[in-house]
Parts: C-alpha cells; sequence; structure tokens
C-alpha cells in the first residue's frame, strides 16, 4: 500500500512540472482563486437562506420577513452564478494560454534536440504530445482542478454546516465519505496506469498514419492500401481496447460513487423526516440540511470523477515531462572562438575517427584527413556506407568525431557555437525539403529577414527566375506540402537560390542532380557551378557525369581515403574507377553492363 501510495504521489508530481507555465499568471490566478472561494461561500449560504424561507412559510403573519428572506435567497443565486461565471472564464482563459506556452515551449525544445533522438522517436508521436497530450492538460487546467478545488471547498464546507444543523445526522455522512473517496483513490491509480497506455496506443495511431501519408504515393503504386489499411486498423483497435479498460474503470467508480452518496442520502431524508415528526427538528432545518446533504454528495461524485481526468492529465503530463527532460544540444560555452563576418571556407579534416552507435563495432570514416583549400570543389564518391554523408554530418556538427578534429579557417568547429557554423553553411539536399508555403518565403529561409530584392537576386542566381515568374502567382505560389505542386526540377532550383541567399562560406551539395532527367539535371547543374564560383563546395556524387569538373575527387572505401586525384587521374590511376567510368559510358549509349564487377563497380 505505502509504495503505491509513493507512486500516485509521484505521478501526480508530474502535473507540478506546470507551476513555471502558470508563474507568469498569478494575478489571474489570485482572481480565479477569489472568484471561486466567494462562489463557493455564496453556494454554502443559500442552504442557510432556504431554511429561513420554509420557517417563515409556516409562520403568514411575518410577509415583510419572509419577502426578505426570499430576495436574499435571489440574491445569493445571482452571486453564485456570476462569480462562477467569472471563474470559469478566468480558469478557461488559463488553460488555453497555460497551454499554448506549454505547446510553444515544447515545440522549441524538439528544435534543439539532437539527430539521434530523432533516429529513434518516430515523429507520429511528437505530434501526439503536442496535440493529444496537451489537450488532456489544457482540459485539467482550464476545468477539472477548478471543479475539483470547487468540490473540495463545498464538500468541506458543507460538512462543517451538516454538523452545526444536525451533529446526529451528520456523522451518517461522514462514515459515507470514506466508503466513496478510498474507491476513487484506488482505482483512480489504476486510471492513471490505462490513461498512460491509451495515450502511447495514440501516439502509435499517429506516427503510422503519418509515415503511410508521407508514403502515400508509394503505397498506391504498389496496391498497398489494403495492408495499410489494416495495419492502421489494428492500431486503432489495440488504442480502442486501451480507452475500453480505462473508460470500464472510470465507468464503475462513477457508477459506485453515485449509488453509495445517493443511498446515504434516502437514510438521511427517512431519518430526518421522523425528526421533523417528533418536533426534534423543524422543517426549515431539514431543508437546510437535505441541501448541504446534496452538495456533499455532488461534491464527492464531481471529485471521483475528476479524480480519474487528473490522473489521466499526469499520464500526459508524465510524457512531456520525460520529453522536456530529453538533453538538447549542449549550448555554446562561454569564450568560444569566433569567426571573420566572412570567412574564407577554408576546412581541415585530421585524422578523424567515427562511428555511429547503432552500427557499432563498424566506423563510418576510420583516420580521415583532407584539407581543403578557400574556394576549392571536391568530390565525395565511393559506395553506399563508404562515409560520404557522415563528412557531411560531421561537417554540420550533427555529429562530433570520437578521434581527430575539422576546423573552418583554423578554428576548430568544437570550438565555436553551432550557429555561427552554420551561419557560414548552406545543404542542397538530394531529397528537396521544401515547406507548406509560398515561393518567396522557401527561399527566404536561407536567410531568414532578407528583402524582396536579396530573393529575386538568388532566385535569378539559381536559374529560376524566369519558371517562377511564369506561374499565375509568381514568387507568391503556394507550393503544396513538401513542394508537391512544383515539379522536382523547380523544387531543386528552389533549394539552390536558399543556399544562393545564405551567401555560405562552404557549399554542401549531396548528389543535387541524382533524381532528375537529363533537362533538368542540365538545368539545375548550369546554376551549382554558378554558385560554386568562388565559394569552398564539398560534393557527395553517385554519377561521374557531376564530378568532372571538380578540383579534386576523393574515393571513399569503407571510411578510409582510396583515392584522391582529378577525374582523367583517377581513370589512368585507379582501376575501379576507370572500370565503373567505362560502365557508366556503355548505360549513357544504351549498351548493356554484361560485365560489371561489384566489388570494383561498387566503389562508386
Amino acid at each position: 500500500m505505502s509504495s503505491n501510495h509513493h507512486a500516485t504521489k509521484r505521478h501526480l508530481r508530474a502535473l507540478t512540472a506546470l507551476k513555471p507555465f502558470l508563474a507568469p499568471y498569478r494575478k489571474r490566478l489570485l482572481a480565479a482563486a477569489v472568484a471561486l472561494l466567494l462562489a463557493a461561500l455564496s453556494m454554502l449560504a443559500i442552504p442557510v437562506a432556504l431554511r429561513h424561507v420554509i420557517d417563515q412559510a409556516v409562520t403568514p403573519s411575518q410577509d415583510d420577513a419572509a419577502a426578505m428572506q426570499f430576495a436574499l435567497l435571489l440574491a445569493l443565486a445571482v452571486s453564485a452564478g456570476g462569480l462562477a461565471a467569472l471563474r470559469f472564464y478566468l480558469v478557461s482563459w488559463l488553460g488555453e494560454r497555460v497551454v499554448a506556452d506549454l505547446r510553444s515551449r515544447v515545440f522549441g525544445h524538439l528544435l534543439h534536440l539532437p539527430t539521434e533522438f530523432y533516429e529513434s522517436t518516430p515523429s507520429g508521436e511528437l505530434i501526439s504530445r503536442l496535440t493529444a497530450d496537451t489537450t488532456l492538460i489544457q482540459n485539467v487546467v482550464g476545468s477539472s482542478i477548478s471543479i475539483a478545488l470547487r468540490s473540495t471547498l463545498t464538500l468541506c464546507g458543507a460538512l462543517i454546516m451538516l454538523a452545526v444543523t444536525s451533529l446526529k445526522l451528520a456523522s451518517i455522512i461522514v462514515v459515507l465519505v470514506p466508503a466513496v473517496v478510498l474507491p476513487i483513490v484506488f482505482i483512480g491509480r489504476r486510471v492513471r496506469r490505462l490513461s498512460r497506455t491509451t495515450q502511447d496506443r495514440v501516439a502509435d495511431t499517429a506516427a503510422l498514419a503519418g509515415e503511410v501519408l508521407h508514403a502515400i504515393s508509394l503505397v498506391q503504386a504498389f496496391n498497398l492500401e489494403d495492408v495499410q489499411r489494416q495495419r492502421y486498423d489494428d492500431a486503432v483497435d489495440a488504442s480502442f481496447t486501451a480507452a475500453c479498460g480505462r473508460m470500464r474503470q472510470r465507468a464503475w467508480l462513477t457508477a459506485y460513487a453515485i449509488v453509495t452518496v445517493f443511498s446515504g442520502l434516502v437514510a438521511v431524508l427517512w431519518l430526518g423526516v421522523n425528526e421533523v415528526v417528533s418536533g426534534s427538528m423543524s422543517s426549515g432545518q431539514l431543508g437546510q440540511f437535505l441541501l448541504y446533504a446534496l452538495f456533499v454528495g455532488g461534491s464527492t461524485a464531481g471529485l471521483s470523477e475528476i479524480w480519474g481526468s487528473i490522473q489521466q492529465a499526469a499520464g500526459a503530463a508524465e510524457r512531456l515531462v520525460e520529453l522536456l527532460a530529453t538533453p538538447p544540444l549542449p549550448a555554446a560555452p562561454s569564450g568560444m572562438r569566433s569567426l571573420p563576418a566572412r570567412p574564407r571556407g577554408e576546412l581541415c579534416f585530421r585524422e578523424i575517427d567515427f562511428g555511429y552507435p547503432s552500427r557499432a563495432p563498424d566506423m563510418a570514416l576510420r583516420d580521415f584527413s583532407l584539407d581543403v583549400a578557400a574556394g576549392e570543389t571536391v568530390a565525395l564518391v565511393g559506395a553506399s556506407g563508404a562515409g560520404k554523408s557522415t563528412v557531411f554530418q560531421l561537417v554540420l556538427g550533427f555529429r562530433q568525431p570520437s578521434r581527430g578534429f575539422i576546423s573552418l579557417d583554423g578554428v576548430k568547429i568544437n570550438e565555436m557555437p553551432l550557429a555561427t557554423l552554420r551561419s557560414h553553411l548552406a545543404v542542397v539536399p538530394q531529397q528537396t525539403v521544401l515547406f507548406a508555403d509560398t515561393i518567396r518565403e522557401n527561399i527566404r529561409m536561407g536567410s531568414p529577414g532578407a528583402s524582396d530584392a536579396a530573393v529575386l537576386r538568388a532566385a535569378s542566381a539559381a536559374g529560376a527566375t524566369a519558371f517562377i515568374e511564369a506561374l499565375p502567382q509568381g514568387f507568391d505560389t503556394f507550393v503544396g506540402e513538401k513542394g508537391v505542386r512544383l515539379s522536382g526540377g523547380q523544387q531543386q532550383r528552389i533549394a539552390i537560390a536558399r543556399a544562393a541567399l545564405r551567401e555560405p562560406a562552404v557549399l554542401l551539395l549531396d548528389e543535387a542532380t541524382s533524381a532528375l532527367d537529363a533537362e533538368n539535371q542540365a538545368l539545375v547543374q548550369t546554376a551549382l557551378s554558378g554558385l560554386q564560383i568562388n565559394r569552398t563546395t564539398l560534393i557527395i556524387a553517385h554519377r561521374l557525369s557531376t564530378v568532372r569538373g571538380a578540383d579534386r575527387i576523393v574515393l571513399l572505401d569503407h571510411g578510409r581515403i582510396a583515392s584522391i586525384g582529378r577525374h582523367e587521374d583517377l581513370l589512368r590511376e585507379h582501376p575501379g574507377y576507370a572500370r565503373l567510368a567505362h560502365l557508366e559510358l556503355e548505360h549513357a549509349d544504351g549498351s548493356p553492363a554484361r560485365h560489371y564487377d561489384t566489388a570494383a563497380g561498387g566503389l562508386l
């Protein structure tokens, strides 16, 4: 019992994480508390006024006094109603405001979590925590806690007034309260556990839906609609089963509370009528007592229902607390080094070792050393898993090498703030990322706050002006989710314009033309060539045609540098590179590559 008690306290303690979100609104919270207290006092005064009304009604000679009592009763009712409305508005406002701040805080925290976190956490689950979990907390802050406090005040006040009215009858009510409260606490623990399970299953359905909808073209192309529908139905059924378990417990709790409370009220009414008949109690006193007994019953039943909601919200708060407790990327310590306003872009990789924890003990890079001069274009080629993308991850600061260092213009990148480092880098990814906004705003993502004139210049540098201006809304054209309203070549040129607007010292091109047809590839390649002028450029390449113009080509094999040179040099000096070049030319001519050597060809 003790361990369960401590567990309940620990779970409810998750709700105390909301205190910092309530702190800025202390005045409204105080006003709501005052309105709550006054409303409760007004309600508790009504039975006393009703007692006098009943007693005065049986004395016809005191018409004026009866009228005054009726007026007082009406005034108390109006006062209680007005104060309840004020309390409802203030508390509801607090609930909305706190949850809005909480969502903003959680989302902001998510933006600063390391890459590893997103590799193991489905985005659908995070969206569920931002929406479903915060909605549960909103219900508690904006309603349930207020009702719980009101019910508690009313219960305590009514119990006191019951004792004042009739100690004998009040003793019956006092015995009933623990009989209702103890099961509430016991079943409430199970409700909390089931609520946590329910929220996890809801998150599963959100994650699955997000995964399928993001790949809807593939699902339809492979006729996977029925398969994915069955997967989603199974997830929904699991969520429904978990919810039914929670609802069943709450239903039993509510039924038990109502039956127990009103059975007690019937017993009290029977005894009270006997007291009136015997002359031990006036009719007014019985009416007052019954009304207070109803307050006790209603408050106790209300607390049983609210307790379940609070337990459910505690489960949601636990999930959000876990999320907020996930360590973000470390803040830049004081005394970190800075770079000139316009760095040259000289990169140095020195004796880098790096391995992904999920792939241990394999190393993605081994003893990787490379100097890239300012303004030089270097292409990275190699088999899948050779370490090309890992180089980009390290340059961008998403990962940290286990040995060695990377420097930009002589300053180690781990000795400068990440924001400073990334402000001098620009990436054009293989899979273009566009936001559901206008073309203008998607380009402006490269440098938020840039002028329209700067956006226009960047679009021109990317060779995108012609097709943008041909669109009905021009730069104000809405691109749709993930840019679905634009072709692949158009999307890629917007990504290039975004990078151009950034005016980076170092440009990172992750095979920006591999998914394009020949015509669009030529257009994009022209735009990229202009962007590379006088700018340090690293290119991840899978096609030889995209790296022939590079100053140097770095051939990677299982995380090690196998060879470095220009295209012509590697053709002469590296048999595997020469064989792959020959095979690619065969494919370009349309003739079959009958003698593809996976050992050699797999280098690219």
